[in-house]
C-alpha cells in the first residue's frame, strides 16, 4: 500500500463524533485530542504517523496561529501529505492570559488542520459560533 492509499484508509476508517459539549454556546463538538485519540489506532495499522507543528503570521495589526498537521508514512518516511489551518488570537480573552489565548488559538488551528488532513466534515454540523474565525482565516488565505 502506497502513502496516498494508506491515507485514503485512514480517512475512509476514522470516526470521531462530537462527543464534547459547549454548555455557554449549546453546540457539540470534537477537540484535537478527540481526533488524535480516535486517529492512533488507525495510525498504528497502516504504519503512518501525523506530525503537528504551529508557525505565527503577523498580518496587519493581528497575529494568526498557522498549524500544519501532515500525514507521513512510517514506511517511506520522505513521503508526507499536510494541510495548514489559520486561527486568529483574540486580542483579549475573559479569563485568560496571554499564552492560554495563543494555546487557544493554536488548538483551534490544529483541529482544523488535522480535519483537512483527515476528511473531516463539520458542514453537517458546524460549530455556528466559529463562523466569524473561520471568514477571518478565509480573508487571509485568500488575501
Amino acid at each position: 500500500m502506497n502513502t496516498a492509499e494508506k491515507l485514503q484508509a485512514i480517512q475512509t476508517e476514522l470516526e470521531v463524533p462530537k462527543g464534547q459539549m459547549n454548555n455557554f454556546g449549546g453546540y457539540k463538538f470534537r477537540s484535537c485530542e478527540d481526533i488524535l485519540g480516535a486517529v492512533k489506532p488507525l495510525l498504528a495499522k497502516h504504519k503512518g504517523f501525523i506530525h503537528i507543528t504551529d508557525d505565527l503570521k503577523h498580518v496587519g495589526d493581528r497575529y494568526y496561529i498557522v498549524a500544519t498537521a501532515s500525514f507521513v508514512d512510517a514506511e517511506a518516511p520522505n513521503v508526507a501529505y499536510s494541510v495548514s489551518a489559520f486561527a486568529r488570537e483574540d486580542e483579549t480573552k475573559k479569563g485568560m492570559d496571554p499564552s492560554q489565548i495563543t494555546g487557544s488559538a493554536s488548538s483551534y488551528a490544529r483541529k482544523y488542520a488535522l480535519n483537512g488532513l483527515l476528511a473531516i466534515d463539520d458542514t453537517k454540523d458546524a460549530d455556528v459560533t466559529n463562523v466569524e474565525r473561520c471568514e477571518a482565516c478565509k480573508s487571509v488565505i485568500e488575501g
